[in-house]
């Protein structure tokens, strides 16, 4: 049920709303509980307190008929203003007022039932119901259900307020001549609760139900390009690399689906890379031993004299030695570009492997009658760098150098101090490379192109191994050409550390 994003996307937001929703309910429920309960009890206090008032002014003439009328009035009006049953309960527990105001006679009896005692007064029943608040320590008594069995027939729990009423006689002490008694039907008052749950709920059904609709909007906004993401991965994974995204938002989607069309972009170099390099390595193969085989066979068959085995069998030794050039060649590259190699950083003399590397040649620069320059800023440069494989980049270069340049051509070695770097350059004055060509030449079997054509005997993966050499480094090389007028290699490498 929860198997795509778009779904679960669904379902986490749901549970989102209705847990938060829920909480909020609950938390409102608690809180209107107390909150109206509370206010009702405010609103009865304060309604006891001006019912001594006018209980006072009875008491000051109690003898007068109008005055008793009126205040009987006064309380239905309270009655009726507060939803409640008031009493005025002398300190013996005597009833002295009683009106059921608009509960009517229903309560009234049940009431009336409880409180009349065998000689048909008017009493409450409980020494409890009015001796605490007739004490008259506390300014008002609340007493939440059944008010000690009064209004126990009536089936729901009751509030009560009682309010001592405090008079001061001729003497001037203050005495507690009765109480006043407040009483309304808890439901009634949390019946303000309810009405606000209500409305909360309709409130949440209306607020799901407008988010349950944008989630889907957006949740559709967010898996569609997912989806497409995941059918473009399909495709690339069978092997068809010319397929990208067209996914315009600037989020964190769109974000991967440039990324995507990267690794496409990537992937798809990368199988070119790797059909160009079997094809490559196949016909660098395929030309050695088709010769090997063909000397051999004409030697076994008899084609080729026996006088003649001796140069034939040279041949076969020559290329022979570029297989194992060959092979050794990739297998190096192989290890530098899986990161296998180890560099052994120290600090040396890059003049001094500069003349090392130039005598080890020195065959054949004379063979070729090239004349090879020097030029140091100091006689002593040093570098911290991996000597053997810094002889490897500047025996290559070098060699390369001297491939394609004419007889009684030049070579020119330099090196140079700036910016904290020492450069290192190799200048010929061969054949030079075309402009449109220069990136192409630190691709494995350059060799091949027409700019190098008059190399016959080389691997053609030197100048890659030349640049993993140097990236390990982390250093940087590059070339600078014009056809017919020669080549500049220059690659940098640190300084010295002098710790060492």
């Amino acid at each position: 049920m929860f198997k795509t994003i778009f779904s679960k996307l669904i379902a986490i937001f749901v549970a989102i709303l209705l847990v938060s929703f829920s909480v909020a309910g609950v938390m409102l429920y608690y809180f209107l509980s107390d909150f109206v309960l509370k206010e009702k009890v405010s609103v009865l206090d304060k309604s006891a307190e001006k019912l001594n008032s006018f209980l006072k002014i009875y008491v000051e003439n109690q003898n007068n008929q109008l005055t008793a009328v009126i205040f009987n009035e006064i309380l239905e009006s309270y009655s009726s203003s507060t939803l409640s049953l008031i009493w005025v309960v002398n300190a013996e527990g005597k009833l002295i007022f009683n009106v059921s105001g608009v509960f009517g006679q229903t309560i009234e009896n049940h009431v009336k039932k409880q409180i009349t005692d065998q000689s048909g007064i008017l009493r409450l029943p409980d020494e409890r119901q009015y001796k605490e608040v007739m004490a008259g320590k506390k300014e008002y008594i609340q007493e939440n259900g059944d008010f000690y069995g009064l209004f126990k027939d009536t089936q729901v729990p009751w509030l009560t307020i009682e309010k001592p009423f405090k008079y001061i006689d001729n003497n001037g002490k203050e005495k507690v001549l009765g109480a006043v008694y407040l009483s309304t039907p808890i439901p009634e008052v949390l019946g303000v609760r309810t009405s606000v749950i209500k409305l909360f709920l309709i409130s949440v059904s209306i607020a799901i139900l407008v988010s349950i609709i944008l989630v889907y909007i957006f949740s559709r906004r967010i898996s569609k390009p997912l989806k497409q993401i995941r059918n473009a991965a399909k495709i690339i994974a069978g092997g068809e690399f010319h397929e990208r995204l067209d996914i315009k938002s600037q989020d964190e989607v769109g974000e991967l689906a440039r990324s995507f069309n990267q690794m496409a972009v990537a992937l798809q170099n990368l199988e070119e890379m790797r059909r160009g390099f079997i094809a490559n390595v196949s016909h660098e193969l395929r030309t050695p031993m088709t010769s090997i085989r063909g000397f051999i066979d004409g030697i076994l068959d008899g084609v080729i004299p026996p006088e003649k085995h001796a140069d034939y069998l040279k041949i076969v030794r020559d290329e022979t030695s570029r297989l194992n050039r060959l092979v050794n060649d990739l297998l190096d590259l192989a290890r530098m570009e899986a990161g296998e190699t180890k560099l052994t950083l120290k600090n040396f003399d890059i003049n001094e492997l500069i003349r090392r590397c130039i005598i080890k040649l020195e065959a054949i620069i004379e063979r070729k009658g090239i004349l090879v320059e020097a030029s140091f800023e100091e006689e002593d440069m040093l570098v911290n760098a991996d000597a053997d494989a810094i002889e490897r980049v500047i025996i290559n270069l070098v060699h390369n150098a001297i491939k394609f340049t004419d007889e009684k051509g030049k070579i020119s070695l330099s090196t140079y101090s700036q910016k904290g770097k020492i450069y290192v350059s190799v200048q010929d004055t061969g054949i030079g490379i075309e402009k449109d060509e220069l990136n192409l030449i630190w691709d494995r079997f350059y060799k091949s192109d027409k700019s190098r054509g008059k190399d016959k005997t080389g691997t053609g993966l030197g100048l890659a191994i030349i640049k993993n050499i140097v990236n390990e480094h982390k250093q940087e090389i590059w070339v600078e050409s014009e056809v017919g007028e020669g080549t500049r290699f220059t690659f940098t490498l640190d300084k010295r550390v002098d710790s060492e």
